[in-house]
This record gives structure tokens, sequence and C-alpha cells, in this order.
């Protein structure tokens, strides 16, 4: 078996990675035809960004319009108050079990730089039940929330990297 530089290796991982972000559902077979490797390297890649957890897991790219949920964003910017505690709660996932109660699901989460400090995307059955869900998160976590903003996502050109197949319907939003 040859060796293989670290840069090599990375940049194979890197090739799969961005084939399983459009194609994941796809054979292992088909996996390596478009990344031209063998199937037998393509498990190994993948078995290791999963072992490592480089890969969290797979999941399916959902038209929430078919099942008649709409996706939101809720931007929100932290006080400026110890974060110790917030860091307990986030880390407790108290977010996930109110969410749940309310029949929302959280896509993902993300604490960040910029105007606003927390991003997170979520589904819901309208508007009424997003608003719901941010009044019940400000609850949670009053004393850490200075401002939020819940936007409501129109239409997806693209989601977890898969081009939206109903992308020519976009002209009707413009």
């Amino acid at each position: 078996m040859a060796k293989r530089s670290k840069k090599q290796v990375k940049k194979d991982e890197n090739k799969v990675i961005k084939i399983l972000q459009s194609y994941a559902k796809e054979s292992i077979d088909t996996l390596a035809e478009k990344c031209g490797f063998s199937g037998p390297k393509v498990r190994r890649i993948m078995k290791k960004l999963e072992d490592n957890e480089t890969i969290w897991g797979y999941h399916a790219v959902t038209d929430y319009e078919k099942i008649r949920k709409n996706e939101y964003i809720l931007l929100i910017k932290k006080a400026n108050t110890p974060l110790d505690e917030l860091a307990k709660k986030i880390v407790a996932r108290d977010i996930d079990d109110k969410a749940e109660e309310l029949d929302v699901m959280i896509g993902s989460s993300y604490y960040m730089h910029g105007i606003f400090d927390w991003l997170i995307c979520f589904v819901a059955n309208d508007l009424p039940h997003a608003k719901k869900f941010e009044s019940e998160l400000v609850k949670m976590y009053k004393p850490y929330i200075s401002e939020t903003q819940l936007l409501e996502n129109i239409f997806p050109v693209k989601r977890c990297g898969i081009n939206n197949p109903h992308v020519d319907e976009l002209k009707e939003f413009l």
C-alpha cells in the first residue's frame, strides 16, 4: 500500500465530504465514481470521518411546504451579563425540550460573531407557532437576551448543499 502524504489524505477527505454534502444517499460505488476513488477507499474515508466526528450524521433534506411547515431563522443578540449560566442552559439543551413541546423542529443552532450572537434555524407550523417559540425562548433566557429578530424563509434556493428541484418557481416570489 502506497504511503500518502497528510496533505493528500486531507485533500481526499475533503473531496469525499464535498460529494457527500450533495449525494449522501447514493451508493458507495456511485460516491466512489464521483470522487474518482475505489469503493473501499471511500468507505474507509467515510468511516474515519464518522469516527473522528468530522461527519456528525446524515439527514433528509425536506421540502417543508409539502409537509405544511414553514422555515424560520431567529437571530439573537445577547445582553451584557455573565455567560456561565447561559452556557450551562445551552449545553443542557433546555431549548430542545421547549421546541418539542411546541412542535418546532430545530435544524441548526449557531453561536456567532457579528451583530447577532446566536442564530437558530427552525421549522414550525406557521408564523404564530414561530412567534410562540420565540416568546418562550426569550422567557427562558430573559437575562441573557437583549434583542431578537424573527425571519421567515420564503423560498429556499439551496439547503444543506442540495439545490431546490423547484428553483424555477422562484420567479413567483420576485
